[in-house]
Order: structure tokens, then C-alpha cells, then sequence
């Protein structure tokens, strides 16, 4: 390890609502001296940077590459070695789908030291912000977790293989679906899932813009165009979303039904709150 270098933190800034970053991810920012940021992490979230830190779009949406991934491994390695704090800022979670092998390789040949802050991935705010689980041990026992998309480099990989992937226990979170919905529906429902599973288009997981398609499975091609960043979701553990209507949910007040349960569990119930004891908790 060169020394006297700063650390550079590979830093999730999760789906783009704010309030879904981390307290570390927070702190980061407020502290680093250099960001390098993915085009998808949202204006709120850069805004919570220092007044200090130099701020640099270094995204590749789209295959519109304004920076090489090389240079990048650079300028991050450059820049730690000018004992700079650096924040390498990806969407979502680091590890998923944001090239994050490839930065840790190139800091690690380099002897620069580093540090994974985890961040919330689009699938799972996605699934949130559905209020849906993707698991249900009723209906779903495992996750799935696969990119729609293949990078120029990736060509020669094989093609994925749905038969393996898709089985009516799981739950499929799939990436950058793209726009031909019909592509997936049709190789699923070769690969054996049945027509009526469920599925829900998410666009803009956790932003104020976002918007989503619940159907099924034979109704994927049917869904209209909706803007990226896409998530895909598929599986029996949607059913919820797909059944829930607009009615509001009822919170019952407190009764002496729950009095009992805390009871059993050797805790008190609360009073009903009031403004004179806003602070008033249940307690053990």
C-alpha cells in the first residue's frame, strides 16, 4: 500500500429518494473531497455534497459513454493518491450491476485502500414502494436477481437461460428490462411459468416521477412505454399489488385485545397519546 493516501468509498446512493440514503452515505458526502458520480443518482442526493467536494458526472447511460471505465479506475487511483477523500457514488447498491468487480480489481492492483458502503437496490425499493414482499414463504422461496441488458463487452456471454432461472417459487427482480416487454413474456412462458403470474413495470423506483404497470405475465407486451431507469418484477408474491384496491388502510386504535397480547409478552400498553405526553412509548 502507497502511503499517505486517503480511502476511496465505493458508496450506494440508493433508488434516488433521499431519505432511502444511508447515514454513511450521508456523511461521505458531506466530507469527500472528490465525487464521481453515475448518471442515475438524483439532484437531491448531489446536493447533499460539501461545499468543498469537486463533483463529476462520470455516467455511461445508454451507451453513451462520456468516460471510459478505465478512466474512471484513474481518476479515482489519481486522485487517493493526492490523499483526497473520494466518493465513487453509484445508483442503487454498488454490488448490483453498477461494475463494482472492476473498480475494487483496479484499487486493489493499485494498493490504494477502500471501503463498500451498501445502499438500497431499485428492485427492493421498487418491491417497497408496491408494499409487496418479494419473498413469501407461502408462495415465493427465492429471489432472482438478473440484468435485461448486455454490455457491448458481454456479447460473447451465452444467453440467459430461463428454463434454470424461472420456477413458480420465485420471484424474479429483473434490470434494465428495456422496452420490448414482449421478449420476456414470451421466454418465460416457454421456460414453463404460467401466463397469469403476476407482473409489475416500475419506472423511477422511490422519485416523485415514478410510475407502474401491474399485470400478468401474457399481458407484458400490452404495457405501454414508460420512461428508465426500469424494473421488472415477476412472481406469485405480486399478487397483492395486482389485487389491492385504492381504499385507505384502517389503523385500529389501541383496545384491550392488544392490551392482553403485550401482556403475554411482559410488556405495557400504552395510553392513547395525547399532546400532553407526546413522548409516551410502549415500554417492556
Amino acid at each position: 500500500m502507497i502511503p499517505n493516501e486517503s480511502k476511496v468509498f465505493l458508496v450506494g446512493a440508493g433508488p434516488g429518494d433521499p431519505d432511502l440514503l444511508t447515514v454513511k452515505a450521508h456523511g461521505l458526502l458531506r466530507t469527500a473531497d472528490l465525487i464521481l458520480h453515475d448518471d442515475l443518482v438524483s439532484a437531491p442526493i448531489l446536493s447533499l455534497a460539501g461545499p468543498q467536494a469537486m463533483v463529476v458526472n462520470v455516467g455511461k447511460r445508454c451507451g453513451l459513454k462520456k468516460i471510459t471505465q478505465l478512466e474512471i479506475n484513474r481518476m479515482m487511483i489519481a486522485a487517493a493518491r493526492r490523499r483526497m477523500t473520494v466518493v465513487r457514488l453509484k445508483s442503487g447498491d454498488p454490488g448490483i450491476f453498477g461494475r463494482l468487480a472492476e473498480e475494487l480489481d483496479a484499487l486493489e492492483a493499485a494498493g490504494v485502500p477502500f471501503e463498500v458502503v451498501p445502499g438500497i437496490t431499485a428492485g427492493v425499493a421498487a418491491a417497497a414502494s408496491l408494499r409487496v414482499s418479494l419473498t413469501d414463504r407461502r408462495k415465493s422461496s427465492r429471489i432472482v436477481i438478473v440484468s435485461g441488458h448486455r454490455a457491448q463487452e458481454n456479447d460473447y456471454a451465452e444467453k440467459t437461460d430461463w428454463k434454470a432461472l424461472a420456477r413458480a417459487d420465485t420471484t424474479l427482480v429483473i434490470y434494465m428490462p428495456g422496452h420490448d416487454l414482449s421478449g420476456f413474456a414470451r421466454e418465460l412462458l416457454d421456460a414453463g411459468l404460467s401466463p397469469t403470474t403476476p407482473a409489475v413495470v416500475v419506472s423511477r423506483a422511490s422519485t416523485p416521477q415514478q410510475r407502474e404497470s401491474c399485470t400478468t405475465l401474457a399481458g407484458l407486451p400490452a404495457v405501454s412505454r414508460t420512461n428508465a431507469p426500469l424494473i421488472l418484477l415477476i412472481g406469485r408474491s405480486l399478487e397483492r399489488a395486482a389485487q389491492r384496491t385504492s381504499t385507505p388502510l384502517h389503523t385500529p386504535a389501541f383496545d384491550e385485545d392488544l392490551t392482553s397480547l403485550l401482556q403475554m409478552i411482559g410488556a405495557s400498553a400504552p395510553t392513547p397519546s395525547s399532546t400532553e405526553d407526546p413522548e409516551r412509548r410502549i415500554s417492556q
